[in-house]
């Protein structure tokens, strides 16, 4: 079932809220591929009704970001939803979410994690990124009032804010994290990978290459983070545009001097002008 407004679905949820349904979560921008669909298969298997949500949220793209081209197939994913027996697709527009107001925080309530978790990795070249992001997420809990919403791994960063903000606002819902879904090459399946050309998704796989390097070498004993940081320079070329390669602590994004089981790798480069994120932890 395909619905757009925020009273239609507010309306269905009742219903099954009545009936005592367990309702799960799935929020996407759309352009749908083998990521998002682990994520409905997990949800179909823990919940009664799974809604997912396809709104490409304009507050959370910078004004030199891909907002106005960003994939929209909401046809195709529409038919990957009813394969996936998806209870409800909930695609509204920007004015049905956000109303017919200027789309800034001059008019406009939004939601504003930490900085210390939000201004590093990908808050720190995309400022304000993770307000809209939180402010689009809020609200569709608010809407639909999930038991559990689940989210991919490669966003790192957005679910550990996520869950944050869950944490520290009592929201009454469980954040499931799943794991990342690769291409047989070890690419991370992303909607923006549909912007490379042949050969920039050969070059996007030194990110998968960089991660798992790192992990091996932490195997063999090395543990001092800019050591490991440096092992990754061999696989750069001219073509790949380096924004960052942190080794974090996956539970709080805070630095340590030595790589150690609590650890996450995590790098974002641009190829073809497209810019891409990964992430590993360095012990599974």
């Amino acid at each position: 079932m395909l619905l757009n407004s925020i009273k239609e679905i507010k309306s269905e949820i009742k219903n099954w809220r009545v009936k005592g349904l367990k309702i799960a979560l799935v929020p996407t921008m759309g352009a749908l591929h083998e990521g998002h669909l682990s994520l409905i298969k997990k949800a179909k298997t823990e919940c009664d009704k799974v809604v997912v949500s396809v709104f490409v949220n304009p507050i959370q793209f910078g004004p030199s970001e891909d907002f106005e081209k960003y994939p929209r197939t909401l046809e195709a994913d529409l038919k990957l939803c009813d394969n996936e027996g998806v209870d409800i697709v909930f695609a509204p527009n920007a004015i049905e979410m956000y109303g017919k107001n200027k789309l800034s925080n001059d008019t406009l309530t939004y939601v504003c994690p930490p900085y210390f978790y939000a201004d590093k990795l990908c808050g720190k070249s995309r400022i304000g990124h993770f307000d809209g992001v939180c402010t689009v997420v809020m609200k569709l809990f608010n809407i639909i009032q999930p038991d559990y919403a689940y989210f991919g791994q490669k966003d790192a960063q957005q679910v550990l804010i996520i869950k944050k903000m869950v944490e520290d606002l009592n929201i009454p819902i469980e954040i499931i994290q799943c794991p990342i879904i690769r291409e047989h090459s070890g690419l991370a399946l992303s909607s923006r990978n549909k912007y490379l050309s042949e050969d920039g998704k050969k070059n996007a796989l030194v990110l998968s290459q960089i991660l798992n390097n790192i992990k091996g070498c932490y195997k063999k004993g090395i543990t001092d983070i800019q050591a490991l940081k440096e092992t990754a320079y061999s696989y750069l070329t001219e073509k790949h545009d380096l924004e960052y390669l942190e080794i974090l602590n996956k539970n709080t994004l805070e630095e340590d001097k030595n790589a150690n089981i609590n650890s996450i790798i995590l790098i974002a480069f641009r190829i073809d002008g497209v810019r891409l994120i990964d992430n590993l932890y360095i012990e599974d």
